[in-house]
C-alpha cells in the first residue's frame, strides 16, 4: 500500500542523489574546459535546473513509478558539448565518471554516519538487512527517522553508482576505454556509443543483467560496513 511519508523520504533521497550526480557531471566538465553544463545553471545543487532539463525523468516517472510498485527509478542529464568531447576523449570520461563517483561518495558518507551513530547509541546494527535497513534507530522518533533515510541513502546511491558505470552506452560506465584510446580509435568509439540504438540496446541489456551485478556489490559493501557480521 503506497505510503505517502515513505514516499516523501525516497523522493528526497533521489532528488538529491540525481542533482549531485548532474552538478559533478557539470562541475567536472566546467573545470576540464566545456561550460555548457554551467551556462544552463546546472553547476548546482538546487534541483530546479535539473528538473527543469528533465521534467519527466525527474519527477514524473519517480513519482509514477513509486506509486505503481513501491521503487523509485528516473533519470537526469546534463548538457555537454560534442566537439569539446570530440576533441579531449579522456577529459570527457572523466565528465562522465564524475556522476558515479558522486553516488559513491554519498555511499561512503552514508557508512561514516552510520559507524558514528552506532557508536554513540543511536544507530543499531540489523538483524537483517535490506535496501531500506541497512541500519536501525535505537529507540523512536529522530533517531529511527535518520536510521531509515541514511540507509536509503546508502543503499540508493550504491545502485546508481554501480548501474551508471556498466560499461554500456548510454551509461556513464561506456566512457571507460576513453581513457586509453587516442586519436581515430577514440572518435571511432565515441561515434558509436552516441549511436541511438546502441543506446538502446545498451539499456536493454544492462537492465536485463544488473540484478545479477548489483546483488554480490551490496553484500561486499554491507560486509565491509560490519565487518564478521554478515
Amino acid at each position: 500500500m503506497f505510503n505517502l511519508e515513505d514516499g516523501i523520504k525516497w523522493y528526497l533521497v533521489f532528488l538529491f542523489s540525481t542533482t549531485l550526480h548532474e552538478a559533478a557531471h557539470a562541475w567536472t566538465a566546467l573545470k576540464l574546459g566545456d561550460d555548457t553544463a554551467a551556462r544552463s545553471g546546472q553547476v548546482t545543487l538546487n534541483p530546479a535546473p535539473h528538473i527543469k532539463r528533465e521534467p519527466f525523468g525527474m519527477v514524473v516517472v519517480p513519482l509514477a513509478t513509486y506509486l505503481m510498485s513501491g521503487w523509485m527509478i528516473g533519470w537526469a542529464s546534463a548538457p555537454y558539448n560534442p566537439r569539446w568531447a570530440l576533441q579531449f576523449p579522456q577529459r570527457s570520461a572523466l565528465m562522465a565518471l564524475a556522476g558515479p563517483a558522486a553516488n559513491f561518495l554519498l555511499v561512503i558518507i552514508s557508512a561514516i554516519l552510520i559507524k558514528i551513530g552506532i557508536g554513540a547509541g543511536v544507530f543499531s546494527v540489523p538483524a537483517a538487512i535490506d535496501f531500506l535497513t541497512v541500519t536501525e534507530g535505537s529507540g523512536d522518533g529522530m533517531a529511527v527517522f535518520a536510521a531509515e533515510m541514511v540507509s536509503l541513502f546508502f543503499s540508493l546511491n550504491l545502485l546508481l553508482g554501480c548501474f551508471n558505470l556498466l560499461p554500456l552506452p548510454p551509461l556513464d560506465g561506456s566512457s571507460l576505454p576513453l581513457l586509453f584510446v587516442r586519436g581515430k580509435l577514440a572518435e571511432t568509439l565515441q561515434s558509436f556509443l552516441w549511436t541511438p540504438t546502441t543506446s538502446w540496446a545498451g539499456i536493454i541489456i544492462a537492465w536485463n543483467v544488473f540484478q545479477y551485478v548489483y546483488e554480490p556489490v551490496q553484500l561486499s559493501a554491507v560486509r565491509l560496513l560490519y565487518p564478521g557480521m554478515f
